[in-house]
């Protein structure tokens, strides 16, 4: 199993407290820029001092799998309406996301700054993972988590990858 977590405006000890009662060993900082003037706490330098502190293991991940891409007008995700799920969706299609996203192991929280799962990048993460067989979770809060489903409209191509295609365009998305 794979987890979501976005780390937002808490503090950070809560973030940590997540973690452990979840089981992650391993964060996986997935911000393509992974620092925070507002909340220097979750600065990648810090945060990795206090994961390591906390015994456990932090791996950024933001050039891979990090969001803010650019969209290709000839894009195959036409059922995204959000310009930057989209962008991002096209990010997925290449070999940089596809080997990064597989060196993910059981155990990992993958985590943005974005508390609310479905409004971050890490949704389509999610996507490609449960597509791929494994098990997604995201994680909220202290013991409260929600399980991945599959975004409606996503489908997987002919490798198995997800593609936003559907014939009307997702609500909000």
């Amino acid at each position: 199993m794979i987890r979501t977590v976005g780390h937002g405006a808490r503090p950070v000890e809560e973030l940590v407290a997540i973690l452990l009662e979840a089981g992650v060993d391993t964060l996986v900082d997935v911000r393509r820029f992974p620092g925070s003037r507002r909340h220097p706490q979750f600065g990648r330098d810090a945060l990795a001092a206090t994961l390591r502190t906390a015994g456990l293991r932090y791996a950024w991940e933001g050039e891979a799998l990090g969001g803010r891409r650019q969209r290709r007008p000839d894009s195959r995700h036409t059922a995204l309406r959000n310009e930057s799920f989209a962008a991002y969706a096209e990010h997925m299609d290449t070999p940089l996301f596809r080997t990064a996203l597989d060196r993910l192991t059981a155990g990992s929280a993958v985590m943005c700054a974005e508390t609310l799962w479905w409004r971050c990048h890490r949704m389509l993460v999610a996507d490609a993972l449960v597509l791929r067989g494994v098990t997604v979770e995201h994680l909220l809060e202290v013991g409260k988590s929600q399980p991945h489903r599959v975004t409606e409209g996503a489908r997987p191509d002919s490798d198995g990858w997800p593609v936003y295609d559907a014939q009307q365009p997702l609500p909000g998305l």
